[in-house]
């Protein structure tokens, strides 16, 4: 494509999709020549908001935009200009209706010190916030072979570190003759790719992990110990109005059963401050929680209301309520963040490092190393001891060989 700028849009709350029109107008407005092409799960769910757009060419849905035929813009010499305007500017399908996920486009990866890979796409789950399903249908994973061959070729480029990603990852394999599980998955890629250095989860939800992922957490070095929860509240009501599949204990007993089988593991999760009707007392359950699982990277965000969802119907808590909610929240998980550093200062730590001395631990804390840097490191795993720490992250000392 030429002169065409392709904008991917977000859903997952209202200022995802206000910063993503912003940002289609003011594309236009830098290249009033341009052909602007939109496309993601905003689209996927209102393509009609972005044909309105004048300064739109082009809406693609989630599936199509996969495809390289749909970017060719239509000759409009046989058509009417109503036709136009239908057919040449909007190509969204029904996503529910798609069984199968699109093809990987890995090559983009080939160079990169570390890589992601998606496992599966779209959640047969519908919590009452969320509009995901909408934009990525329905559970649909990846077969393993397909998965191996290309974990196989990023480590044959020299890629150290692989993350599985995916909308509902503990979900994988449901659709799948056989039904592999998730651990399943991991543990026959980890057997079969054993150059693999590090293998990383994106996110898991707290009661689907199958007994197989348990094992490798126990005995797998190469998983590294730092998972991320999908918990989105501490509050049992909060809980069962988010329609979620777990309660406040059984987030409490996973982290508890992971760190006895693996004590080093460190834990992130994502919270939703101020979900409809969240009481003082509910909110101080999701706050108390956040050091009662020992979490250490927080990903916060102030409940955001989707038109259709069943939230958007349910009484509603204030949005200066909902800000400073999120400010308690944030200003918790920095404090148990600033901790977790300062708990590593005289230990060593496996780094990978990824460009300018700068990398991430088997933690996933970011470290930078002191004193000059050496290219000759970038893409390399390293052992260095960590000496110091600050708001950006750790601070480590290296005097060795590279480990790998």
């Amino acid at each position: 494509l030429e002169n065409t700028i392709i904008i991917n849009t977000c859903a997952v709350t209202n200022e995802a999709e206000r910063s993503s029109r912003q940002s289609i107008r003011r594309a236009k407005k830098e290249n009033p020549d341009a052909k602007v092409i939109v496309t993601g799960c905003s689209a996927q769910i209102n393509p009609d908001m972005y044909k309105d757009m004048p300064e739109v060419d082009l809406v693609l849905g989630n599936q199509e935009k996969m495809k390289q035929e749909n970017f060719v813009f239509e000759s409009p010499s046989s058509l009417s200009s109503e036709a136009v305007k239908q057919e040449a500017t909007v190509r969204v399908n029904d996503i529910m209706e798609i069984e199968e996920t699109a093809h990987h486009l890995i090559s983009g990866f080939e160079d990169r010190v570390r890589a992601f890979i998606q496992i599966q796409n779209g959640c047969d789950h519908r919590c009452t916030f969320c509009t995901i399903p909408y934009g990525r249908g329905n559970n649909r994973s990846v077969p393993m072979g397909e998965i191996l061959q290309q974990v196989q070729k990023l480590v044959s480029n020299g890629c150290k570190e692989i993350v599985f990603t995916g909308v509902d990852i503990t979900g994988y394999g449901t659709n799948l003759p056989g039904n592999p599980t998730l651990g399943k998955m991991t543990k026959r890629i980890l057997a079969q790719v054993p150059d693999l250095k590090r293998l990383r989860l994106s996110s898991v939800d707290p009661v689907e992990i199958d007994e197989d992922l348990f094992q490798l957490i126990e005995h797998e070095p190469r998983l590294m110990p730092h998972m991320h929860i999908s918990l989105q509240a501490g509050d049992d009501m909060v809980l069962k109005r988010m329609k979620r599949r777990h309660l406040r204990q059984d987030a409490i007993d996973f982290c508890n059963k992971v760190r006895k089988r693996r004590p080093d593991v460190v834990f992130g999760a994502d919270i939703i401050a101020g979900f409809p009707t969240e009481s003082d007392g509910m909110f101080q359950n999701t706050l108390d929680l956040i050091r009662d699982c020992n979490l250490t990277y927080l990903h916060i965000f102030p409940y955001s209301a989707r038109q259709g969802t069943p939230a958007a119907r349910m009484p509603q808590v204030p949005m200066a309520t909902r800000k400073d909610r999120a400010a308690q929240l944030r200003q918790a998980g920095k404090e148990q963040e600033q901790a977790f550093f300062a708990s590593r200062v005289g230990t060593k730590a496996s780094i990978l490092i990824e460009v300018n001395g700068k990398g991430h631990t088997e933690h996933f804390a970011p470290v930078r190393l002191d004193g000059k840097t050496d290219e000759s490191l970038n893409a390399t795993l390293i052992e260095a001891d960590i000496i110091g720490y600050d708001d950006q992250g750790l601070i480590a000392h290296y005097s060795l060989l590279p480990l790998r």
